[in-house]
């Protein structure tokens, strides 16, 4: 059993490290490998798209979390990433269909989000026992004690071990130019996020809500769903323009 060291002010300094740096990070991006995206993308863009976002990412946190706290022995508020997530998607999909928008503007979003899970985690851990977010009691060697004596699954270390490796993997196949990893990164993310979390969640003392299953496993299969879906769409719309592309002649078109 591993001891942490657990303090209160943990998630102030952690939330602070992962949103400040994710938005650094995020910002480091667009002026470097996602520059021409990022103008690509943008200039579709307007106020509206960014208060939908916001809107919807903060409604999704504070909603999803509160739900699943409200209905445990001590309710209490709360919010949640996973919920931050879906709240964002449903509320720039809706944007987007009322603006007429289409194709993919989440590649924007995609590193800023995984470096905040990637930080932001190891702040839930510290954070122990009074962040609701401590797993179950374990007898692995790598359990940890989060101040009750108990060896619990380390869950925010396995997410944000979860999250980093697709944030390594995107970043080299966005460094090569990699189609996927400019066009379709964030439904590749969501599906990712989504599986990694559901997984996650059987280690987790929530209250269920259909069988084994909690809130965020249910949320963790829309992610699923919504990635799964918006990649194929992608891909084969992606594939129609290609088949629709005209050839250039070239030099053995010239006669002779």
């Amino acid at each position: 059993m591993i001891p942490v060291p657990v303090f209160a002010g943990a998630h102030l300094v952690f939330d602070g490290l992962a949103w400040g740096g994710g938005a650094l990070f995020g910002l480091w991006l667009r002026r470097g490998w996602l520059a021409e995206t990022s103008r690509r993308i943008s200039s579709r863009l307007g106020p509206g798209y960014y208060l939908a976002l916001s809107v919807g990412a903060v409604a999704g946190a504070w909603l999803a979390g509160s739900l699943n706290t409200l209905a445990q022995d001590r309710p209490a508020l709360s919010h949640s990433v996973a919920g931050a997530l879906v709240g964002a998607i449903a509320a720039v999909e809706i944007y987007k269909l009322f603006k007429g928008l289409r194709g993919s503007t989440g590649v924007l979003w995609v590193g800023p989000f995984a470096f905040g899970i990637v930080v932001g985690r190891w702040g839930c851990l510290l954070t122990g026992l009074t962040d609701n977010t401590f797993g179950t009691p374990t007898r692995l060697p790598w359990g940890v004690d989060l101040g009750d004596h108990v060896a619990r699954h380390p869950v925010q270390v396995y997410e944000s071990l979860a999250v980093a490796v697709f944030l390594v993997v995107w970043l080299l196949a966005l460094r090569r130019g990699s189609d996927w990893a400019i066009r379709r990164s964030f439904h590749v993310f969501c599906l990712w996020y989504g599986l990694q979390r559901f997984a996650w969640e059987f280690l987790k003392p929530y209250p269920r809500w259909i069988g084994p299953l909690n809130l965020f496993h249910l949320l963790s299969l829309g992610l699923i769903a919504y990635g799964w879906i918006c990649y194929r769409a992608d891909l084969a719309d992606q594939r129609r323009a290609e088949g629709r592309a005209v050839p250039v002649p070239g030099p053995d078109h010239q006669p002779v």
